[in-house]
Formats: C-alpha cells, structure tokens, sequence
C-alpha cells in the first residue's frame, strides 16, 4: 500500500515536498514513480527512480526543480518540488512496479491515492 502526502497550496516560487510511504513491502526493492494528471490530459511521469541502479528521470518540464529521492529505512519516497509555477497544479499520485525501466505510467501497477498541488498567488 502506498501512501502520499505533502501536497498543499503554495505560491508561484515557492516549494513543497511530496511524501510517499509504503507499507507491506520493501520499496527499495520497486522502480518507483511520481505521476501528476491535469484534467483533460494524459498522466504524466514527472520523476522516476529506478530499482536497481537508482537511476533518476526527469520530465523536461520539471527539470532543475524538482528532486526523487528514496529513504529505504523509513520506506518512503519523497519528491522535493522548488521553483513551483503555476502549470505544476495538479493531482500527483506516486507509484511501485518491480519490473518497470520507465517513467511511463501504463508499467506501474501499484499506485497511492494521489496528493494536491496547486501553485497560486
């Protein structure tokens, strides 16, 4: 089971960081992703971080501003979000696959329940 956390109202510059606790499993052992999905549009993978390697991806969009990284003793996930403009509002849901290689959505099975943003003034 996945739980995120941290979303919350900021304004435009400002950061927030996003939490995404496990429970039942062993993350560090899971490709796990942050995904956010404006309406009207696909899901998007923001960041990613690979199970093996720890490999990282960044969507362009995010680049530069936004940091994954893995705690394996607490088992979570966080997503450190600076530099938050408006265009980063939106639902972000984090997501485990043991076998996925990339940020894209349709190879992730497990998913949390999604945690607001939204970047106003």
């Amino acid at each position: 089971q996945l739980q995120a956390s941290g979303g919350g109202l900021v304004q435009p510059g400002g950061s927030l960081r996003l939490s995404c606790a496990a429970s039942g499993f062993t993350l560090g052992r899971y490709a796990i992703g942050w995904f956010r999905q404006a309406p009207g549009k696909e899901r998007e993978g923001v960041s990613c971080i690979g199970s093996n390697d720890g490999s990282t991806y960044y969507a362009d969009s995010v680049k530069g501003r936004f940091t994954i990284s893995r705690d394996n003793v607490k088992n979570t996930v966080y997503l450190q979000m600076n530099s938050l403009k408006p265009e980063d509002t939106t639902v972000y849901y984090c997501a485990t696959d043991r076998l996925a290689t990339t940020c894209i959505s349709y190879e992730y099975d497990d998913w949390g329940q999604g945690t607001q943003v939204t970047v106003s003034s």
